[in-house]
């Protein structure tokens, strides 16, 4: 499929007049028209709800707007808990899956009387210490280890990941829980990242259905919701198709039909845990041409670096870019697109086929919306990007501000240092 970027290059002009790059753009319209169609796809189960993955994306102004459309919240650190309070959030609109989780995160979720999602069953004992009872509502993590398969495809592989139990603590797990007070549960498996295929969460849902009706015959609890989590992936490359997310809705509840309702469970909400598909799409880091530097290849040096959008640099990822303006010329010119940190994987695009590219040009790097700015960091004391929104008129509005040089240094001491 064709990548159009959802802003003009009239727009950006416009934009940098205020706001000079590198920044992070979102496209509220998309946004919302998204998450309505997800909302649709699963309309058939009348508890569904969106628990959107903050880490993805953990700006409030964005959040909100998933807010306004019901979404509740996935967190996993106590700031990400404390950006949820703030925002209004309580009980069960916050799911809180976390791992290798300190005290203070399960006391401040249960303040919160978020639900939480045990991702081990050591910590049972060690919740239950921490905030001195067990939640009547709870969930656990289930790992069913092995090599997740679509067809012939290998997917992913749980048996290496260090999320989750196994069966059998998964069982003994509800058992416990159980003795301890619990009386309400749920259960949550996360077995593949970033598929691009409507087969997957039909797929887990089967396995996460079978072993709800399992669990509810070996162990009789009541199983009140069961988390889908995330996974569901978006098409980074022009080459791939996107999912059709009222297939996937429709080969889920074709899933629950078949293994649920004869089971007596057709009461049993479903959750989602989504991050990339809600919002990866719908943002975009915006940068302008800096340098060209010609020597044993080509390259383009760009306002941006790996600090803004590391994906690229930490995993080899594609991102899709687009030189504004020039979208119909011959993409003839083969480029390194290259950010300025002290490290040579600092690189947007290695070997690109792009136009020709001028300094001073702006250029587009595409689906940044999750996992974008929320993956930055500050090495060689390079700084955070500011965020924009492209709101449903047309204006824009910063939600959040570019660093400054006075940010970096806000945590260091200097009393006494130069005395």
């Amino acid at each position: 499929m064709e990548k159009k970027p959802f802003v003009t290059l009239e727009q950006l002009r416009e934009m940098k007049k205020t706001y000079p790059t590198p920044f992070h753009l979102y496209d509220e319209k998309g946004i919302r028209r998204n998450a309505q169609k997800l909302k649709e796809a699963f309309s058939w189960n009348p508890g569904f709800r969106e628990y959107f993955a903050v880490k993805a994306t953990p700006n409030p102004f964005i959040i909100d707007i998933l807010k306004e459309l019901g979404c509740g919240v996935d967190c996993s650190s106590e700031t990400e808990l404390l950006m949820a309070e703030a925002m209004g959030y309580r009980g069960e609109l916050i799911m809180f899956s976390s791992n290798d989780t300190p005290a203070e995160e399960f006391r401040l979720a249960d303040r919160l009387g978020a639900i939480i999602n045990l991702d081990d069953f050591t910590h049972i004992d060690f919740l239950e210490k921490t905030i001195g009872h067990i939640p009547e509502t709870i969930s656990c993590r289930y790992n069913p280890g092995g090599l997740f398969k679509i067809s012939n495809d290998i997917m992913d592989n749980p048996g290496d990941s260090k999320y989750g139990m196994t069966a059998a603590q998964l069982k003994e797990a509800f058992r416990v829980l159980q003795e301890k007070g619990a009386k309400r549960f749920g259960i949550h498996a996360f077995l593949a990242s970033n598929t691009v295929t409507n087969e997957y969460y039909p797929m887990l849902a089967r396995v996460l259905f079978e072993k709800a009706v399992q669990l509810k015959e070996e162990t009789g609890a009541d199983i009140r919701f069961i988390n889908l989590s995330g996974g569901i992936g978006i098409p980074y490359r022009p080459d791939q198709e996107a999912n059709d997310i009222a297939a996937i809705g429709e080969g889920v509840r074709q899933a629950y039909e078949e293994i649920l309702v004869p089971a007596g469970m057709g009461d049993v909400a479903l959750c989602t845990e989504l991050g990339r598909f809600m919002l990866g799409p719908y943002g975009c880091l915006v940068t302008t041409a800096i340098h060209e530097k010609h020597t044993h290849k080509e390259y383009i040096g760009v306002d941006a670096c790996a600090v803004n959008l590391m994906r690229p640099a930490m995993y080899g990822a594609y991102h899709h870019i687009t030189v504004m303006g020039k979208e119909d010329r011959p993409h003839d010119h083969k480029y390194d697109v290259t950010g300025s940190l002290c490290e040579n994987n600092d690189k947007f695009a290695i070997d690109r086929m792009l136009p020709e590219i001028e300094k001073g040009d702006i250029l587009v790097i595409h689906d940044t919306g999750a996992h974008g700015f929320a993956m930055g960091y500050n090495y060689n004391g390079k700084l955070r990007s500011a965020e924009l929104l492209l709101k449903e008129d047309g204006s824009v509005q910063m939600i959040r501000r570019a660093e400054t040089p006075k940010d970096y240094f806000a945590t260091f001491d200097f009393s006494g240092l130069f005395e």
